[in-house]
Protein backbone atom coordinates (compact mmCIF):
# COMPACT_ATOMS: atom_id res chain seq x y z
CA UNK A 1 0.00 0.00 0.00
CA UNK A 2 1.36 3.60 -1.14
CA UNK A 3 0.20 6.60 1.56
CA UNK A 4 0.32 9.53 0.03
CA UNK A 5 1.04 12.97 2.06
CA UNK A 6 -0.31 16.23 1.19
CA UNK A 7 -0.07 19.28 2.99
CA UNK A 8 -0.84 23.20 2.96
CA UNK A 9 2.03 25.85 1.87
CA UNK A 10 1.41 27.43 5.70
CA UNK A 11 3.03 24.33 7.34
CA UNK A 12 6.16 26.56 5.74
CA UNK A 13 8.53 23.58 5.10
CA UNK A 14 8.78 25.18 1.38
CA UNK A 15 8.86 23.52 -1.57
CA UNK A 16 12.13 21.76 -1.58
CA UNK A 17 12.08 20.15 1.58
CA UNK A 18 8.43 18.92 0.69
CA UNK A 19 9.32 17.96 -2.79
CA UNK A 20 12.07 15.98 -1.18
CA UNK A 21 10.23 13.80 1.27
CA UNK A 22 7.37 12.93 -1.06
CA UNK A 23 4.59 15.31 0.46
CA UNK A 24 2.45 17.15 -2.09
CA UNK A 25 2.07 20.98 -1.21
CA UNK A 26 -1.74 23.26 -1.93
CA UNK A 27 -0.52 26.59 -1.76
CA UNK A 28 -2.62 29.33 -0.21
CA UNK A 29 -2.41 32.64 -1.74
CA UNK A 30 -2.01 36.34 -0.74
CA UNK A 31 -3.43 38.99 -2.84
CA UNK A 32 -1.63 42.64 -2.90
CA UNK A 33 -4.10 44.75 -4.26
CA UNK A 34 -5.65 43.10 -7.55
CA UNK A 35 -2.59 40.51 -7.60
CA UNK A 36 -2.37 36.93 -6.47
CA UNK A 37 0.79 35.13 -5.00
CA UNK A 38 1.10 31.65 -4.65
CA UNK A 39 2.58 31.26 -1.25
CA UNK A 40 5.99 29.45 -1.17
CA UNK A 41 5.70 29.30 -4.85
CA UNK A 42 5.47 33.37 -5.99
CA UNK A 43 6.94 34.58 -2.92
CA UNK A 44 9.52 33.80 -0.87
CA UNK A 45 9.86 35.01 2.84
CA UNK A 46 12.33 38.01 2.03
CA UNK A 47 10.79 38.62 -1.22
CA UNK A 48 7.56 38.97 0.75
CA UNK A 49 8.46 40.68 3.82
CA UNK A 50 9.85 43.23 1.52
CA UNK A 51 6.80 43.75 -0.01
CA UNK A 52 4.92 43.90 3.26
CA UNK A 53 6.98 46.40 4.58
CA UNK A 54 6.10 48.56 1.04
CA UNK A 55 2.39 47.84 1.17
CA UNK A 56 -0.12 50.84 1.61
CA UNK A 57 -2.14 48.19 3.19
CA UNK A 58 -2.43 44.75 4.88
CA UNK A 59 -2.68 42.14 1.82
CA UNK A 60 -5.25 39.21 1.82
CA UNK A 61 -5.06 35.72 2.36
CA UNK A 62 -7.07 33.04 0.09
CA UNK A 63 -7.40 29.37 1.08
CA UNK A 64 -7.28 26.60 -2.04
CA UNK A 65 -10.44 25.70 -3.51
CA UNK A 66 -12.06 22.40 -3.14
CA UNK A 67 -11.02 21.98 -6.55
CA UNK A 68 -7.38 22.13 -6.39
CA UNK A 69 -7.42 19.32 -3.40
CA UNK A 70 -9.53 17.20 -5.93
CA UNK A 71 -6.86 17.68 -8.64
CA UNK A 72 -4.09 16.85 -6.17
CA UNK A 73 -6.14 13.69 -4.75
CA UNK A 74 -6.29 12.76 -8.13
CA UNK A 75 -3.07 13.14 -9.18
CA UNK A 76 -2.04 10.84 -6.02
CA UNK A 77 -4.25 8.36 -6.99
CA UNK A 78 -3.15 8.13 -10.42
CA UNK A 79 0.81 7.28 -8.77
CA UNK A 80 -0.65 4.71 -6.95
CA UNK A 81 -1.51 6.13 -3.66
CA UNK A 82 -3.70 3.44 -2.13
CA UNK A 83 -5.04 6.20 0.92
CA UNK A 84 -3.95 9.83 1.67
CA UNK A 85 -3.08 11.44 4.48
CA UNK A 86 -3.90 15.38 4.33
CA UNK A 87 -2.55 17.61 6.52
CA UNK A 88 -3.42 21.32 7.44
CA UNK A 89 -3.34 24.29 9.43
CA UNK A 90 -6.25 25.07 12.09
CA UNK A 91 -9.65 25.14 10.79
CA UNK A 92 -10.30 28.31 12.88
CA UNK A 93 -8.09 30.57 10.91
CA UNK A 94 -8.62 29.18 7.40
CA UNK A 95 -11.21 27.56 4.89
CA UNK A 96 -8.48 25.35 3.81
CA UNK A 97 -9.80 22.03 6.05
CA UNK A 98 -13.12 22.76 4.64
CA UNK A 99 -12.00 22.87 1.12
CA UNK A 100 -10.02 19.56 1.79
CA UNK A 101 -12.60 17.85 3.39
CA UNK A 102 -15.27 18.75 0.32
CA UNK A 103 -12.45 17.30 -2.21
CA UNK A 104 -11.91 14.05 0.12
CA UNK A 105 -15.82 13.18 -0.08
CA UNK A 106 -15.29 13.06 -3.98
CA UNK A 107 -11.79 11.30 -4.03
CA UNK A 108 -11.82 7.77 -5.53
CA UNK A 109 -9.08 6.71 -2.91
CA UNK A 110 -10.25 7.22 1.13
CA UNK A 111 -8.15 10.51 1.84
CA UNK A 112 -7.77 11.25 6.09
CA UNK A 113 -8.20 14.98 6.75
CA UNK A 114 -6.20 16.02 9.54
CA UNK A 115 -6.77 19.82 11.62
CA UNK A 116 -3.92 20.30 13.54
CA UNK A 117 -5.39 23.18 15.14
CA UNK A 118 -1.86 25.25 14.77
CA UNK A 119 -0.09 27.02 12.12
CA UNK A 120 3.50 26.95 10.69
CA UNK A 121 5.91 24.97 12.58
CA UNK A 122 3.39 23.41 14.18
CA UNK A 123 1.92 21.78 11.08
CA UNK A 124 5.20 21.02 10.37
CA UNK A 125 6.10 18.78 12.37
CA UNK A 126 3.01 16.68 11.93
CA UNK A 127 3.52 17.06 8.78
CA UNK A 128 7.51 15.45 9.49
CA UNK A 129 5.48 12.45 11.84
CA UNK A 130 3.72 11.30 9.22
CA UNK A 131 6.73 11.30 6.26
CA UNK A 132 9.11 9.24 9.12
CA UNK A 133 6.34 6.39 10.07
CA UNK A 134 5.40 6.35 5.94
CA UNK A 135 9.03 6.03 5.25
CA UNK A 136 9.56 2.94 7.71
CA UNK A 137 6.31 1.11 5.60
CA UNK A 138 3.38 2.42 8.15
CA UNK A 139 0.00 2.05 6.66
CA UNK A 140 -2.17 4.68 6.79
CA UNK A 141 -3.61 4.48 10.06
CA UNK A 142 -0.19 4.24 11.41
CA UNK A 143 0.66 7.36 9.36
CA UNK A 144 -2.48 9.31 10.53
CA UNK A 145 -1.98 8.38 13.80
CA UNK A 146 1.60 9.50 14.36
CA UNK A 147 0.28 12.96 13.04
CA UNK A 148 -2.61 12.91 15.42
CA UNK A 149 0.06 12.27 18.38
CA UNK A 150 1.69 15.48 17.54
CA UNK A 151 -1.68 17.53 17.32
CA UNK A 152 -2.88 16.16 20.19
CA UNK A 153 0.37 16.62 22.69
CA UNK A 154 2.44 19.81 21.22
CA UNK A 155 1.84 23.08 22.47
CA UNK A 156 2.76 26.85 20.28
CA UNK A 157 4.09 29.64 21.96
CA UNK A 158 5.19 32.34 20.44
CA UNK A 159 5.84 36.48 20.46
CA UNK A 160 5.22 38.95 17.89
CA UNK A 161 6.97 42.33 16.86
CA UNK A 162 3.53 43.72 17.23
CA UNK A 163 0.23 42.71 17.22
CA UNK A 164 -1.04 45.42 14.46
CA UNK A 165 -0.85 42.64 11.92
CA UNK A 166 -2.88 40.11 13.59
CA UNK A 167 -5.42 42.12 15.00
CA UNK A 168 -6.22 44.00 10.75
CA UNK A 169 -5.83 40.51 9.78
CA UNK A 170 -8.57 39.38 11.88
CA UNK A 171 -6.53 36.52 13.21
CA UNK A 172 -6.47 37.75 16.84
CA UNK A 173 -8.96 35.23 18.76
CA UNK A 174 -8.76 36.04 22.01
CA UNK A 175 -5.85 38.45 22.02
CA UNK A 176 -8.24 40.85 20.33
CA UNK A 177 -8.78 42.78 22.90
CA UNK A 178 -4.77 43.31 24.03
CA UNK A 179 -3.32 47.20 23.46
CA UNK A 180 -0.21 46.47 20.43
CA UNK A 181 2.49 47.95 21.70
CA UNK A 182 1.36 50.01 24.74
CA UNK A 183 4.26 50.72 27.02
CA UNK A 184 5.92 48.04 25.15
CA UNK A 185 4.26 45.19 25.96
CA UNK A 186 4.59 41.31 24.15
CA UNK A 187 2.40 39.28 24.86
CA UNK A 188 3.32 35.52 24.76
CA UNK A 189 0.45 34.02 22.94
CA UNK A 190 -0.45 30.77 22.17
CA UNK A 191 -3.03 28.27 20.16
CA UNK A 192 -6.00 26.70 22.47
CA UNK A 193 -7.31 23.41 22.16
CA UNK A 194 -9.52 24.63 19.29
CA UNK A 195 -7.36 26.12 17.38
CA UNK A 196 -7.64 29.57 18.52
CA UNK A 197 -5.13 32.05 19.32
CA UNK A 198 -5.18 33.44 23.03
CA UNK A 199 -2.55 35.11 25.41
CA UNK A 200 -0.28 33.08 27.45
CA UNK A 201 1.22 35.89 29.32
CA UNK A 202 1.74 39.05 29.27
CA UNK A 203 5.62 40.50 29.55
CA UNK A 204 7.51 43.42 29.06
CA UNK A 205 9.97 43.48 25.80
CA UNK A 206 11.42 40.91 23.67
CA UNK A 207 13.62 39.57 25.86
CA UNK A 208 11.29 38.73 28.57
CA UNK A 209 9.08 36.82 26.01
CA UNK A 210 12.20 34.36 24.86
CA UNK A 211 12.36 34.22 28.62
CA UNK A 212 8.98 32.98 29.58
CA UNK A 213 8.54 30.69 26.29
CA UNK A 214 11.96 29.10 27.26
CA UNK A 215 11.21 28.63 30.73
CA UNK A 216 7.57 26.81 29.99
CA UNK A 217 9.43 24.44 27.64
CA UNK A 218 11.74 23.40 29.83
CA UNK A 219 9.02 22.67 32.86
CA UNK A 220 7.48 20.89 30.02
CA UNK A 221 10.65 18.73 29.39
CA UNK A 222 11.18 18.11 32.81
CA UNK A 223 9.84 14.62 33.04
CA UNK A 224 9.90 13.73 29.34
CA UNK A 225 12.31 15.53 26.56
CA UNK A 226 10.55 16.96 23.68
CA UNK A 227 10.77 17.28 20.03
CA UNK A 228 11.00 21.38 18.75
CA UNK A 229 10.99 23.32 16.26
CA UNK A 230 11.97 26.77 16.17
CA UNK A 231 10.86 29.55 14.07
CA UNK A 232 10.68 33.44 13.35
CA UNK A 233 9.71 35.96 10.56
CA UNK A 234 12.56 38.06 9.80
CA UNK A 235 15.10 37.72 12.73
CA UNK A 236 17.41 34.53 12.61
CA UNK A 237 19.14 36.24 15.90
CA UNK A 238 15.76 35.94 17.59
CA UNK A 239 15.73 32.11 16.92
CA UNK A 240 19.36 31.48 18.08
CA UNK A 241 18.42 33.51 21.51
CA UNK A 242 15.35 31.70 22.07
CA UNK A 243 17.55 28.15 21.50
CA UNK A 244 19.82 29.87 23.82
CA UNK A 245 17.36 30.76 26.12
CA UNK A 246 16.06 27.45 25.86
CA UNK A 247 19.47 25.91 26.86
CA UNK A 248 19.85 28.46 29.77
CA UNK A 249 16.31 27.22 31.34
CA UNK A 250 17.06 23.31 30.97
CA UNK A 251 14.80 22.48 28.51
CA UNK A 252 15.15 18.96 27.21
CA UNK A 253 14.66 18.73 23.61
CA UNK A 254 15.66 17.50 20.14
CA UNK A 255 15.82 20.75 18.02
CA UNK A 256 14.38 18.81 14.66
CA UNK A 257 13.64 21.94 12.45
CA UNK A 258 14.66 25.63 12.52
CA UNK A 259 11.76 27.55 10.06
CA UNK A 260 10.73 30.76 8.84
CA UNK A 261 7.29 31.46 8.42
CA UNK A 262 6.13 32.58 4.56
CA UNK A 263 3.65 34.87 3.19
CA UNK A 264 0.70 33.73 4.20
CA UNK A 265 1.31 33.54 8.13
CA UNK A 266 3.63 36.08 7.96
CA UNK A 267 0.61 38.35 6.70
CA UNK A 268 -0.74 37.99 10.31
CA UNK A 269 2.79 37.48 12.41
CA UNK A 270 4.08 40.44 10.54
CA UNK A 271 8.15 41.36 10.90
CA UNK A 272 9.93 40.38 14.52
CA UNK A 273 8.03 37.20 15.37
CA UNK A 274 9.58 34.16 17.03
CA UNK A 275 8.21 31.13 18.82
CA UNK A 276 9.02 27.90 19.37
CA UNK A 277 6.54 24.43 19.27
CA UNK A 278 7.03 21.10 21.01
CA UNK A 279 5.60 18.09 21.68
CA UNK A 280 6.45 14.79 24.13
CA UNK A 281 8.84 12.18 22.63
CA UNK A 282 7.08 8.81 22.30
Amino acid sequence: MKVGIVSDSTCDLGPRWLAEHDVTMVPLKVLFGDRTYLDWIDLDPDTFFEMLAAAPELPKTSQPSPAEFAAVYEALAERGADEIVSIHLSSALSGTIESATLAAATSRVPVRVIDTKIVTAGTALAVMAAVSERDKGGDADAVEAAARHVVETQRLLFALGTLEYLVKGGRAGKAQALAANLLNIKPVLTFNKDGIIEPFKKVRGTKAAIAEIAAEVAKDSASRPVRLALFHSTSEDLARELGSALDAAGARYELVLTGRVGAVIGTYAGPGAVGAVYYPEP
